[in-house]
């Protein structure tokens, strides 16, 4: 059963929203404000795939609160979050406080549930936790991604990840020195249909770096290759 939270103050979105995703095959739980999305959630035990929250929401928990306090109680659940074509930063906000994804507004019904449905297939994929084809770790250095259970460890310290987080790093350990291309990230990790800006990558990246490098600004292991995109480098 595919279980996904919208949280959205206007009624006339959020029934639209609604309506696209229960034909896609969702069940979806609605949420006028933050408080109510954070309540539910609660209520249904964490058992939520995917949560689709508007950044502009009135009340003590905004779209951005409700990422936050979701993201702290789980690495798994997918985000994705609504703006406005204004919201330059919250969009790179949202993706800060670990957001999977945001959907520009106004959208179109296959647009959105084009999105869902790929990051429904990576939270369905971490927890179904199926047998791995090729290796179980992925080794560099003192780093060690665990593709069975989906973890990854730093000298046997745990780092939590989101699941974009997490594919990102086995696209990395995957090819260590290889320079990837925004482009090839953004394809390998949303997928071939994804319709959304390649800024997204960056903002992961920065993410990934406050939780790998022992200098954010100044990185050893994820390195920038300018003019094309990222590079994995074992020290």
């Amino acid at each position: 059963m595919k279980k996904i939270l919208v949280a959205e103050d206007e009624q006339a979105i959020r029934e639209f929203v609604v309506i696209n995703l229960k034909r896609a095959g969702y069940v979806a739980f609605e949420a006028s404000n933050g408080e109510e999305a954070l309540e539910i959630y609660e209520r249904e035990n964490g058992d939520i795939d995917v949560a689709v929250l508007d950044i502009m929401m009135p009340g003590k928990y905004d779209g951005l609160a409700v990422c936050k306090a979701l993201r702290e109680k789980s690495g798994n659940i997918g985000i994705i979050m609504l703006t406005a074509r204004t919201q330059e930063m919250d969009k790179v906000t949202g993706l800060m406080m670990g957001a999977d994804d945001y959907v520009t507004k106004p959208f179109s019904p296959s647009e959105l549930v084009a999105r869902v449905d790929a990051i429904y297939r990576r939270v369905a994929l971490a927890q179904t936790r199926p047998g791995v084809r090729y290796k179980e770790r992925l080794v560099s250095g003192e780093f060690v991604l665990n593709l069975r259970n989906r973890t990854l460890t730093r000298s046997g310290v745990p780092i939590e990840l989101t699941q974009v987080e997490f594919q990102i790093m086995e696209y990395f350990f995957s090819n260590i020195g290889v320079a990837l291309d925004r482009s090839d990230i953004l394809k390998h990790v949303w997928g071939e249909s994804y319709v959304g800006e390649e800024k997204i990558v960056d903002v992961n990246i920065r993410r990934l770096r406050m939780k790998i490098e022992e200098n954010p600004s100044t990185p050893q292991h994820i390195i920038t290759v300018w003019g094309l995109g990222y590079r994995w480098e074992e020290k």
